[in-house]
């Protein structure tokens, strides 16, 4: 394949964690899981314009839904999408290099998994940009060296995911939508994975018992050993549980937190707009069928 020019408007969705189950932990202090990730319409754009010179670089674009800010908070210089590039150049061993334009609509530090997917997306255009192509199994290892859910981002849709993030089981899904609301104030992952109080014990569950509540309820299933701990930190997160349950919603924390969630039954209407108290993002958000590249 020849390297393209440029890619634009890539898409790199947000994900929710169904349920979060923390069944032990590794020697190495990496800790074992099984969830359900699930994707949703509320994403990211990439913008990749090819550089011959090899170097790597990118541009903070901002939130295009929301107002110009002199108070958002800057990208990190190496953010993951710089990494990923920076690892995918040295696996294929190509001396082309690329301008990332990011468009960042997803909340940093929500369990919503932005960076990743950001990461993901950037893996799967730069193939496409640089005209390579990885094998499959180098790529998802190239993926887990980024972190441990970056891979599934890679996997094409919704995911039964076990070990440390690095099991992916593919699994269906019925549509659904949901309210999904990211307090003012975030959490550090780390901190979460470290508390003390952290609950690492929780029995294994399965994929059968998982989809026998999905047919009818789709978060009926299981809960989010994390969010005792992460509500301690974060007082927000019970504030914003409190205002799902006074709006006649039952919420969950999606990964490390801080955002939680709950779905919407079919024939309710959430008004758009809904007043929240000053600083949260509130947005309804639809599962999607597929990973917008799927196939790439």
């Amino acid at each position: 394949m020849r390297p393209l020019k440029a890619l634009y408007d890539v898409p790199a969705p947000a994900k929710l964690n169904l349920f979060l189950h923390i069944t032990g932990r590794r020697p190495d202090g990496y800790h074992l899981l099984q969830s359900v990730f699930m994707l949703i319409d509320w994403c990211d754009t990439l913008h990749f314009e090819l550089r011959r010179d090899g170097q790597i670089s990118r541009a903070d674009l901002g939130d295009p839904d929301q107002p110009i800010s002199g108070a958002a908070e800057a990208l990190p210089a190496q953010d993951l999408c710089v990494r990923a590039a920076r690892a995918l150049q040295v696996a294929c061993g190509t001396s082309l290099g690329v301008h990332i334009g990011l468009e960042k609509r997803i909340p940093a530090q929500a369990g919503m998994g932005g960076g990743s997917s950001d990461a993901a997306s950037c893996l799967l255009a730069l193939q496409r940009l640089w005209g390579v192509t990885l094998p499959a199994q180098t790529l998802h290892s190239v993926a887990l060296s980024l972190g441990a859910d970056v891979p599934f981002f890679l996997s094409g849709g919704h995911a039964w995911v076990e070990g440390i993030g690095e099991k992916i089981t593919s699994i269906r899904l019925p549509p659904a939508r949901f309210v999904v609301i990211k307090p003012a104030a975030g959490l550090s992952t780390q901190e979460i994975f470290n508390a003390t109080g952290l609950k690492r014990d929780t029995d294994t569950a399965t994929i059968e018992g998982f989809a026998a509540y999905a047919k009818t309820q789709i978060l009926g299933f299981g809960r989010n050993d994390l969010q005792p701990v992460a509500h301690a930190m974060c007082p927000q997160i019970g504030q914003s549980l409190d205002w799902l349950s006074a709006h006649h919603l039952q919420g969950r924390m999606t990964g490390s937190g801080s955002a939680v969630f709950a779905q919407l039954l079919q024939d309710v209407d959430w008004p758009e707009g809904f007043q929240a108290p000053e600083g949260w993002k509130i947005r309804t958000c639809s599962n999607l069928d597929s990973h917008p590249l799927a196939g790439w």
